[in-house]
């Protein structure tokens, strides 16, 4: 280039056409973009002012169709509320206190024991259906604590809202006294030992106490009255009620714990 003047003037004349190109190219690129731009604003500013006089010449029909998008929903989510909140607003189910203070962990006491001589009295009434009565346990404290409480709160319950004293004529079973019992036939039990919720303390056979005795026999309609009522306080207490059987135990209550059936002692 030094050596050389005409070389640097065609190498700088080349470079300054090159130059004016590209700036003329840019040019004309920014220009095109600018049309473009320009265009592309009439065009939307002619959607729009098209959209508006559609909406203005068919404002009706236009309110229809966003009525009829949104009302569904809107009805769904209010009615949906209302009937909510009124679920919890109001109740008309009824509560029975006696359960809830026993859900609570009210703990209820056994009634003092009876005179023996109350069983051997009731012994020869029903010494068919209940034999070996005056040796049965009527300990409180040989049965299940969650059965106890359950019972004592049905006791409670007859008493308060029925008006019938309630004993129990039997709780804990040993096996040995349930084979025997069983031995005696099907008139008195089917089942042998440990197939007994008696074994697990969570059975019991309950009667009436009427002017100091014991009143055990479904024949008396005031004893029977009671034993509906008391299968339906039990029932109600989540017992079972042998009154439901095929083979009726009217004063018998238990509770079926889950696995406790299969344990052996």
């Amino acid at each position: 280039m030094i050596l050389f003047p005409a070389g640097r003037e065609f190498m700088l004349n080349g470079l300054g056409s090159t130059i004016r190109r590209l700036r003329r190219g840019a040019g004309e690129l920014a220009q095109r973009r600018l049309r473009e731009a320009e265009a592309l604003r009439h065009s939307g500013s002619a959607t729009a002012t098209a959209l508006g006089d559609f909406l203005r010449r068919h404002y009706l029909l236009c309110a229809g169709g966003i009525a009829l998008l949104f009302l569904p929903p809107l009805l769904a989510i209010v009615l949906g509320s209302r009937s909510t909140l009124s679920g919890y607003e109001t109740s008309t189910r009824e509560v029975n206190t006696q359960v809830a203070e026993l859900l609570q962990g009210e703990q209820l006491v056994p009634p003092p024991p009876l005179p023996p001589l109350v069983f051997a009295q009731a012994q020869a009434e029903v010494a068919q259906e209940r034999p070996m009565l005056v040796t049965a346990s009527r300990d409180w404290g040989m049965m299940h604590a969650e059965y106890t409480q359950r019972l004592l709160m049905v006791f409670k319950i007859m008493k308060e809202k029925h008006g019938y004293d309630m004993a129990i004529l039997e709780g804990y079973r040993s096996p040995e006294r349930q084979n025997r019992l069983a031995a005696m036939g099907a008139s008195v039990t089917n089942a042998a030992a440990y197939q007994s919720w008696h074994q697990y303390g969570l059975a019991a056979d309950c009667a009436f106490l009427r002017d100091g005795k014991l009143v055990i026999t479904e024949k008396d309609p005031w004893a029977m009255r009671g034993y509906q009522l008391y299968g339906e306080v039990a029932e109600s207490m989540g017992l079972t009620w042998g009154g439901r059987w095929k083979m009726m135990d009217f004063g018998h209550t238990e509770l079926r714990l889950p696995g406790v059936m299969r344990r052996k002692e």
